[in-house]
C-alpha cells in the first residue's frame, strides 16, 4: 500500500509521469498473475483522429495531442517545448479499434492450446514510426497550412507559437506570453464584476502540456514484430474490415483531416464559415503585429529612462 500524504512526485520515481507509471503498474500485475489468464499486451502510442471510421477527422476528446493542436489553433497556446525534429509517433483511433480487435482475436485462437497459458504474454506494440514516420516538424506544419486557408472562426489570438527545446527559455516566455496577458483579462474580467479565470486556465493548461514534454522532445525506437506479424496472419477479407497497417499512410491527408475533425468536433464549427473566419483571422493578423509594435516601444520607452537615470 502507498501511504495517503505521499506526493505524485514521490511515488513516480523515475517514470517521466502518472501515465506512463499506472501503466508499469498494471503490466507488472499481469507478469505476476499471466498463468492464470489468457491475456495479451496491447500498447498503442499517441492515439490521434481517426483515419476513416465513421469519417475522416473524427475525435470526441481534447486529451493528449488533441488537447494541445486544439489550444495552438486556437491562438492560446503561444509557446511549447519541443524539438521539431524528433518523431511524434501518432496513431488513428479507428486503426487503432481494429489492431485491437484483432489483437482479441489472436489471443483466443492462440490460447486454445493449453500450452500457451505456461507462455509470457505476448506484446503488441502498436506504432506508426517502424513502417510510415512523422515528425513533430510535419505535424506543425501541415496544422500551419491549413489554418492558413482554413482558421477557425472562434479563434482567441492569431495563430502564433514559439517552439524551444530550451527549459529557461519556456518558463520565461510562458510568463510573458501566458500569465501577463492571462492576469491583464483577469483584471478586466473583475473590474467588470466577473470571475477571473484565465489565469487557472494557463495553470491547468501547462500542467497538461508538461505532461506530453517526454513525448513531444524525445524519439524511441518500438519493436512491432508481433503487429505486423498479426496483420500477415488476417485473411484478405479480414484486412479490409479491421484495416491497421501503416505501409504508405498518406499522413498530408491525415494531418488535414485533424486539422478539420478539430475545427467540427470539438470546435463544434460550421466548416462553410471561411469567409467570416479570413476575415476575422485578417483583424487578428494585424492587431497581433500592432500589439508587438507596441510592446517594442514600451520597452524602448523604458530602456530610454533607465539610462537617463
Amino acid at each position: 500500500m502507498i501511504s495517503s500524504d505521499k506526493l505524485p512526485s514521490n511515488i513516480v520515481g523515475s517514470w517521466p509521469n502518472t501515465y506512463t507509471f499506472t501503466k508499469s503498474i498494471v503490466e507488472n500485475s499481469i507478469a505476476t498473475n499471466y498463468g492464470h489468464l489468457p491475456i495479451s499486451i496491447f500498447r498503442p502510442s499517441i492515439i490521434g483522429c481517426s483515419a476513416s471510421e465513421p469519417e475522416p477527422g473524427w475525435t470526441d476528446n481534447k486529451n493528449g495531442a488533441t488537447g494541445m493542436l486544439t489550444s495552438l489553433i486556437t491562438g492560446i497556446l503561444r509557446i511549447l517545448k519541443i524539438d521539431t525534429s524528433k518523431i511524434t509517433d501518432i496513431i488513428p483511433v479507428d486503426y487503432t479499434a481494429n489492431a485491437l480487435i484483432s489483437v482479441m482475436w489472436d489471443t483466443v485462437k492462440r490460447y486454445q492450446d493449453p500450452n500457451a497459458f505456461n507462455q509470457e504474454p505476448k506484446i503488441y506494440n502498436y506504432v506508426s514510426s517502424p513502417d510510415s514516420s512523422l515528425t513533430c516538424n510535419m505535424l506543425l506544419n501541415g496544422f500551419a497550412e491549413a489554418y492558413e486557408r482554413h482558421p477557425p472562426l472562434i479563434s482567441m489570438w492569431y495563430n502564433m507559437c514559439i517552439y524551444s527545446n530550451n527549459f529557461w527559455m519556456n518558463m520565461i516566455l510562458r510568463f510573458l506570453l501566458h500569465r501577463i496577458p492571462a492576469a491583464l483579462i483577469d483584471i478586466y474580467l473583475m473590474i467588470c464584476g466577473k470571475k477571473p479565470r484565465w489565469l487557472s486556465f494557463y495553470k491547468k493548461l501547462e500542467y497538461l502540456v508538461d505532461i506530453l514534454n517526454v513525448f513531444l522532445t524525445r524519439e524511441w525506437k518500438f519493436d512491432n514484430s508481433n503487429t505486423r506479424k498479426l496483420w500477415s496472419s488476417l485473411s484478405t477479407d479480414d484486412r479490409k474490415t479491421f484495416y491497421f497497417s501503416f505501409e504508405g499512410f498518406n499522413w498530408n491527408s491525415y494531418i488535414t483531416s485533424y486539422f478539420y475533425g478539430i475545427r467540427k468536433h470539438i470546435l463544434k464549427e460550421d466548416l462553410n464559415n471561411n469567409k467570416m473566419a479570413l476575415a476575422r483571422n485578417r483583424r487578428l493578423f494585424w492587431f497581433h503585429h500592432l500589439t508587438i509594435v507596441l510592446i517594442i516601444c514600451f520597452v524602448f520607452q523604458i530602456c530610454r529612462i533607465l539610462m537617463k537615470l
